[in-house]
């Protein structure tokens, strides 16, 4: 594995510093250079492939990018992966955390990595925080706190970030398991 990341990044991970060294220093809060990064793109874009081959995917392309809050985002952009989203995005959660639990077995630290098939995590987003945006108005509004349906950790991370520099409103989140769910409240 490690020598194919050093064929694709023409450097070998001991020439970066090796993944125990790479993890210290992402541990540590220190900036990584892009030929870290790249190693870290790679062994994610290498599991993800091999998962997408269990579904006749595999050679699927993969758009790559950085999101907002500075994660690698791997975006599976062609095939017939409806499959692999499933029904309110579940088997999407799914693959996520089994792909989460793959690359940081084979780093030896967690990286956040998202994976998104069609840009479905994409579009859902946009609709969690709109929705987020919505209830914070409707909070103020009427003066009371709002509770929103049950979310994902995801979607749940999504309302507190979409609202913490509101200044009006205070987020938390309530509920166990299937039931958690994000509480708005007016300050």
């Amino acid at each position: 594995m490690e020598e194919q990341i050093a064929e694709t990044n023409e450097v070998s991970p001991s020439q970066a510093g090796g993944y125990p060294e790479l993890a210290a220093k992402y541990k540590a809060g220190e900036e990584l250079n892009d030929v870290e990064l790249d190693i870290i793109a790679d062994v994610a874009l290498s599991v993800l492939r091999s998962l997408l081959a269990h579904f006749d995917a595999g050679d699927s392309p993969i758009e790559e990018f950085e999101g907002d809050e500075g994660e690698l985002i791997l975006d599976v952009t062609e095939g017939d992966l409806a499959v692999l989203i499933g029904r309110h995005g579940r088997t999407l959660e799914s693959l996520q955390t089994l792909f989460s639990l793959l690359v940081s077995r084979k780093l030896g630290f967690r990286y956040p990595v998202v994976v998104d098939i069609e840009g479905y995590k994409n579009r859902r987003r946009d609709k969690v925080i709109g929705m987020a945006e919505n209830a914070a108005d409707r909070a103020l509004r009427q003066g009371r706190s709002v509770k929103l349906p049950p979310m994902s950790a995801y979607e749940r991370r999504l309302v507190h970030i979409a609202l913490r520099d509101n200044k009006d409103v205070e987020t938390h989140s309530e509920g166990s398991d299937s039931d958690r769910h994000v509480v708005i409240e007016v300050l």
